[in-house]
């Protein structure tokens, strides 16, 4: 049936309803659907007894009618809509079905098949709206108000929406802020585990960004909006789930596709039935009801039903645990990779790095904290995790962070930025020092002075960070990320499911990545590279005839992701580019959860697969039955809506935890098992 794949529930964002608000389930009597099929329910074991006893005709016929009016009328409207735009839907000869069955005085087998027939349309929007319910209670949805403060300071009650960039809005203990910002006043701790998974609150003070949805603890905020509404994080996050669902993977898409070529050839067929037995001689409505039985086993309702829920449960399931995959498309590709490329800093690393060595250079004229100063003023405007690391270093050795001017970011190289009538540059040493027009004509005293610092660092298995004024090398700081503790296992994980272990793409330097890589168990590293290098090498590996699933921080990694077969970003953070750019975000930054996701969604296959032998077997075995024998209506109806209900559940056997469990257990099966 088509139900399931066009009548969706209300969108994510909307209001709460009677149906389902933030973290409840759907009431099977809130569905349209559920109370149709009840009603028509009803009426059949009313009308039943009736005529079994005997009673006159008009007693049972009545109900019998009413049962097929409350079943019966939303496919039937459904399905004439189709024909209206020239399209035949299944639904539509369903009901012909069941019409025809009373036409030739099989009134009850006519209401059996409607009422089993809305009964399988209302598990199916139930499962739909399940499925939408388990994604819809990963985050809570936005607060109802917000509190702004007028010029005057005056504070004004409005809705969320209502806020513009650039309004102040104040947050009170334990309310929900109301808007993306950036606190300019007070202090306090965020619970902001909808967003990042963070177990515990986050210190948050002037400078630092908040998101909507997150709750404020015992302190009192003062945040400047820094996003509209509909711009904010947890809103991009609801939308890019709703269209999840909305979307439809190729298969489904093929499936719908022969669907309307195999309804035209069922109905010709569905003629032929009835038309020869009868020119040989057959009674019109032995005739008529065979070619009624025929029209019903022979529908594609279970084959249409096959490819859908499989797919919306396994994104329903992920998203339940921080996965956002944006769409059925996007699911059924990651089940089919068989090559993975991983970035270093903020995947395999946790990401946040931290300022291990501060280095003037001699003749400077700098000390420590004056070349740390230096440096994080530059660093200050970037969303990167090596200039949030020197930005924290400054602020916790309580240094002054200068306001800049021209701030430039070259991803792969660095930034740069006017700080107190100087240029400053901070940035990856090899590019600032030999491809930067500013220090082309440096001494070589002066760069080997700095280079010898660079390798001194990285020799350690630090990032070294080299920063320049005016085009001078003025010092070089020393950064090291801590690696994650399940990178080691989920390097293996992959390599288990893919056949071929993970390459690392990483713009460090080839010292500290070779470390990194090998304490992960990874051999072949690709180091020192800019974002066009690593689109190239993913190029390269797709080349070969691979479908590579690159992960990365959504930041310096955004062209790779874009350019792969399918992208995966760690959003821990919620960055623009990693919700905009790749194809799954890890919202709460848990690299454990790739291999499972890819695993999930090579069971979603498995089971589309399973679908639809389950329904060719049903169809044909039906089918046969009905032409080389004599298969009654009721069998006909039992067996065709059972095959439709079985399909539909073996489909959301992947919303249950268990199925998340199994996946991540079943992380190590081979190739030719997941595929």
């Amino acid at each position: 049936m088509s139900s399931v794949l066009t009548d969706r529930p209300a969108p994510l964002g909307s209001a709460p309803s009677e149906a389902a608000g933030p973290g409840r389930r759907t009431r099977v009597s809130a569905l349209p659907e559920a109370r149709w099929a009840a009603a028509a329910t009803v009426l059949f074991l009313l009308a039943l007894p009736l005529q079994l006893t005997g009673a006159p005709g008009w007693a049972w016929g009545v109900p019998y009618a009413l049962a097929y009016a409350a079943g019966g009328w939303a496919p039937a409207w459904a399905g004439l809509r189709a024909v209206r735009e020239k399209t035949l839907d299944v639904d539509l000869l369903m009901i012909v079905a069941a019409l025809g069955a009373a036409a030739v005085g099989q009134v009850m087998d006519g209401a059996l098949l409607i009422v089993i027939f809305a009964t399988s349309g209302a598990l199916e929007a139930l499962a739909t709206a399940r499925t939408a319910d388990s994604v819809r209670g990963l985050l809570d949805l936005a607060p109802v108000t917000a509190t702004r403060l007028r010029a005057d300071g005056r504070e004004e009650t409005v809705a969320p929406a209502d806020l513009a960039v650039g309004d102040t809005v104040l947050v009170r203990p334990g309310e929900r802020i109301g808007a993306d910002g950036q606190v300019l006043d007070g202090a306090s701790e965020v619970d902001q585990a909808t967003i990042t998974g963070e177990p515990l609150p986050v210190t948050k003070g002037p400078g630092d960004e908040v998101f909507a949805g997150t709750l404020n603890g015992t302190g009192a905020l003062r945040v400047r909006v820094g996003r509209d509404a509909a711009d904010s994080v947890i809103a991009r996050i609801v939308r890019m789930v709703e269209e999840a669902s909305e979307t439809k993977a190729p298969t489904q898409l093929f499936i719908e596709k022969v669907e309307q070529r195999y309804s035209l050839g069922m109905v010709a067929a569905t003629l032929a039935v009835f038309a020869v037995p009868l020119a040989l001689g057959a009674a019109l409505t032995d005739s008529l009801l065979r070619a009624m039985t025929f029209m019903i086993v022979a529908s594609p309702c279970a084959v249409v039903l096959a490819t859908m829920p499989p797919l919306l449960s396994a994104i329903a399931n992920a998203g339940r645990h921080g996965v956002l995959v944006k769409s059925a498309v996007v699911m059924e590709r990651l089940g089919q990779v068989d090559a993975v490329a991983l970035d270093k800093t903020g995947t395999l690393t946790e990401g946040t790095p931290r300022v291990t060595d501060i280095l003037p250079l001699p003749g400077s004229g700098l000390d420590e904290k004056e070349l740390l100063a230096l440096a994080a003023a530059a660093e200050h405007p970037s969303e990167h995790p090596l200039a949030r690391a020197v930005v924290d270093a400054a602020r916790t050795r309580g240094l002054t962070v200068a306001a800049v001017r021209d701030f430039a970011s070259a991803p792969g190289i660095g930034v740069r930025a006017r700080v107190e009538g100087r240029t400053v540059a901070v940035g990856a040493p090899e590019r600032l020092l030999y491809d930067d027009r500013s220090t082309a004509q440096l001494a070589p005293a002066v760069r080997d002075g700095a280079q010898a610092f660079v390798a001194d660092l990285e020799d350690g298995g630090r990032t070294a960070v080299l920063v320049t004024a005016d085009g001078v090398p003025v010092g070089v700081l020393g950064i090291a990320d801590r690696l994650r503790p399940e990178a080691a296992n989920t390097v293996a994980s992959l390599t288990a499911l893919t056949g071929s272990r993970p390459m690392l793409l990483t713009g460090d330097n080839p010292r500290a990545a070779a470390r990194l890589a090998a304490g992960v168990g990874i051999t072949e590293v690709r180091a020192g590279l800019l974002p066009e290098d690593k689109v190239a090498a993913v190029r390269e590996r797709e080349s070969a005839g691979r479908r590579v699933l690159v992960v990365g921080d959504g930041v310096n990694d955004a062209p790779a992701l874009a350019a792969a077969h399918t992208g995966i970003a760690m959003g821990r953070a919620g960055s623009d580019l990693a919700l905009e750019t790749a194809d799954a975000v890890i919202v709460r930054d848990e690299l454990a959860t790739v291999p499972t996701v890819v695993a999930l969604s090579r069971r979603a296959r498995r089971l589309v697969v399973q679908n639809l032998v389950i329904a060719g077997v049903f169809i044909t075995g039906l089918v046969v039955w009905d032409l080389t024998a004599t298969l009654p209506l009721p069998l006909g109806v039992l067996g065709h809506e059972g095959s439709t209900v079985v399909v539909g559940l073996n489909g959301l056997r992947l919303l249950r935890e268990t199925a998340w469990v199994k996946a991540g257990a079943g992380e190590g099966q081979s190739v030719t098992s997941g595929s």
